[in-house]
This record gives C-alpha cells, structure tokens and sequence, in this order.
C-alpha cells in the first residue's frame, strides 16, 4: 500500500506541461516520446503552428498539443 501513496505523491508533484503527460499517453496510445520527436521534426516552426500541425495531421486535442509544444520549448531554452 505504501507504494501506490509514494507513486500517488510522485505523480502529484509534476506540474506544468509535463502534467498532461499520463493523459496524452492514455488517450492516443503513444509514449510522449513519439510526440516530442515529431515536435523536434518542426524545427523552426512558430509554437502555436505546431500546435494547430498536431491538432490537423495528428487528432490531439488543443490542450495537449499545446502542453507537448511547450513542454519542448522549454527544454530548448
């Protein structure tokens, strides 16, 4: 039991883009992985056209699609 309140505290404690992340993951049956290298794949592309690219080419619905852009520009910063 004190393992499902240690994982329940973990996944409590992300916050940010990243916090969508289990819901992207059930939702479209891909890893985040396979997200951010077709993000990577937009290179130079302004944020909210690659949002409206994964939306159009991809079906992933606005919030998740922008919490995926945003989550990989802030690791290119």
């Amino acid at each position: 039991m004190a393992k499902k309140a240690t994982d329940k505290a973990a996944q409590e404690t992300v916050k940010g883009p990243a916090s969508y992340f289990p819901a992207i993951e059930a939702k479209y049956g891909k890893p985040v992985e396979h997200w951010l290298t077709i993000i990577d794949q937009m290179n130079g592309v302004k944020h909210m056209e690659q949002v409206a690219r994964l939306k159009a080419d991809h079906g992933l619905g606005h919030g998740h699609a922008n919490a995926l852009v945003a989550y990989r520009r802030a690791q290119s910063t």
